[in-house]
C-alpha cells in the first residue's frame, strides 16, 4: 500500500464497519417494527428526515461552492458530491414512510378527514396520490441536478475544459432555487403537516437553515478524518477549517434566527393556532427538551465558535460539529414527536435503533461513494494555486 492509498484503506475499514452496524441495527429494527410497527414508523420518519438533511444541505453547499468558487468547497468538494450522489438510495428509503402516512398523518385517515372540517378544505392538497407526487418531483428535481452538476465535475477530471467551471456555476444558480422551492413544500409535506392546526410561512427556511448545519457539521467531521492521512494531510490547513467554522456559525445563527422570528410573531401577534404550538413545547417534559434546544443547539456553539482558535482547531471545531450533529437530530424529534405524544417526550429505543440503522447503511454507502473519485478534483483550474499556497 503507497502512502496515497492511506485514507482509502481507512475508508474501507470504516465503510465494513458501518454497514455491518447497519445491517445488525436493521435487523433489530425490523424485529421491534413487527412488534409495534405505529412506532416503527414515527421513529422512522425522524431517523429518515435526519439522514435526508445531511445529504441536501451537501447538496445545496455544493451549489453554493459552484456559485462562490473559493478555496474552501474546493477542499470538500469530493465529499459534498459523494453524499449528493445518495439522493436516489434516499428517494426509496421515503417508501416506508409514503405506505404508512395513513399512520402518521392525519389528513390520510378519512374518519378523521369526514369529522373535521379544516381537513376536508385541505384535501385538495393533502391526499395520498398527491403527496406521492410531490414527493416523486422533489426527488427527481434533486437528482437530476445533482447528477448533472456530478457529470460536468467528472469530466472535469478527465478533460481539463476551462469553461466547465462556469457551466457547473450556470446550472448551480437555478439548481439552488429549485432546492430551497422543493425543500420548503417537502418540510410542509413530511413535518408541518403532522399537525393540521398549524401553519407557517417560514417553516422551509427552518428546515433549511437545519440542513445547512447538518451538513456542514457532517463536513467538519469527515475533513477531520481525512486530514490525518494522507495526501489530505498535506493539503488540508488551519485557514481551511477556518473558513468552515465561519461558515458553521453563520448557519447555526440563520437556523436561530428562523426559529426565533416565527416564535416571537406567533407569540406577539397572539396567533392561537401559532402560538399553541410552541406553547405544547415549552410545557411539561417538552420544556427540557426546548432549553437543551437554546443552549446547546445555539447558545453554546455560537460562544464556542465565536473564537478564531476554536475554529482553526481541529479537534475543537469537530467536537462542536460532532455536538451539533447530535442536536440536529434533537430538534427533529422536538418538531415531531410532540403530535404523536403532547404530554412530554416518550423515547422509545427504535428511536435510537432506526437512526443508527439508516446512518450505518447510508454511512456505508456514501463512504463507498467518496473511494470512488480522487479526493481532489484534480484538474480543476484553482488547483494548483490550492497546492501550492
Amino acid at each position: 500500500m503507497t502512502p496515497d492509498d492511506a485514507p482509502f484503506e481507512g475508508l474501507s475499514v470504516l465503510r465494513s464497519r458501518a454497514f455491518l452496524i447497519g445491517g445488525i441495527a436493521s435487523a433489530a429494527a425490523i424485529g421491534g417494527g413487527l412488534g409495534d410497527p405505529e412506532q416503527f414508523l414515527r421513529s422512522y420518519l425522524i431517523a429518515y428526515l435526519y439522514w435526508l438533511s445531511i445529504v441536501l444541505g451537501c447538496f445545496a453547499i455544493s451549489t453554493l461552492h459552484h456559485l462562490t468558487g473559493g478555496e474552501w468547497g474546493l477542499m470538500i468538494r469530493r465529499v459534498l458530491e459523494a453524499a449528493a450522489r445518495t439522493i436516489p438510495v434516499l428517494a426509496v428509503l421515503f417508501l416506508p414512510i409514503l405506505l404508512g402516512a395513513k399512520v402518521l398523518y392525519p389528513w390520510a385517515r378519512p374518519e378523521e378527514v369526514a369529522a373535521d372540517p379544516l381537513l376536508r378544505h385541505q384535501a385538495a392538497y393533502l391526499n395520498l396520490p398527491f403527496f406521492a407526487l410531490r414527493a416523486a418531483l422533489y426527488f427527481l428535481v434533486w437528482t437530476a441536478s445533482s447528477l448533472v452538476l456530478d457529470r460536468m465535475s467528472r469530466r472535469q477530471d478527465s478533460s481539463p475544459d476551462p469553461l466547465l467551471a462556469r457551466r457547473m456555476q450556470m446550472v448551480a444558480a437555478p439548481s439552488l432555487v429549485l432546492y430551497c422551492l422543493t425543500a420548503t413544500f417537502a418540510s410542509i409535506d413530511w413535518m408541518m403537516a403532522l399537525d393540521e392546526h398549524w401553519h407557517s410561512t417560514i417553516v422551509g427556511f427552518m428546515f433549511i437553515g437545519g440542513h445547512a448545519v447538518a451538513a456542514m457539521s457532517f463536513v467538519i467531521v469527515v475533513a477531520r478524518f481525512l486530514s490525518a492521512r494522507r495526501p489530505m494531510s498535506g493539503v488540508f490547513r488551519p485557514s481551511h477549517f477556518h473558513d468552515y467554522g465561519k461558515l458553521l456559525l453563520t448557519f447555526v445563527v440563520l437556523w436561530t434566527y428562523f426559529h426565533i422570528s416565527q416564535f416571537i410573531i406567533a407569540w406577539q401577534a397572539n396567533l392561537p393556532k401559532e402560538a399553541a404550538w410552541y406553547h405544547a413545547r415549552a410545557a411539561g417534559g417538552w420544556r427540557i427538551v426546548s432549553l437543551l434546544l437554546v443552549a446547546l443547539h445555539f447558545a453554546l456553539p455560537c460562544a464556542l465558535l465565536l473564537s478564531r482558535n476554536t475554529k482553526r482547531s481541529v479537534s475543537r471545531l469537530a467536537t462542536v460539529a460532532g455536538l451539533l450533529l447530535l442536536m440536529r437530530w434533537l430538534d427533529l424529534y422536538w418538531f415531531a414527536a410532540p403530535a404523536f405524544s403532547p404530554a412530554g417526550p416518550a423515547f422509545h429505543w427504535l428511536d435510537v435503533v432506526l437512526s443508527i440503522a439508516l446512518g450505518g447503511l447510508w454511512g456505508g454507502l456514501f463512504i463507498d461513494q467518496l473511494r470512488r473519485r480522487p479526493l481532489l478534483p484534480v484538474d480543476d483550474p484553482l488547483l494548483p494555486e490550492v497546492m501550492h499556497v
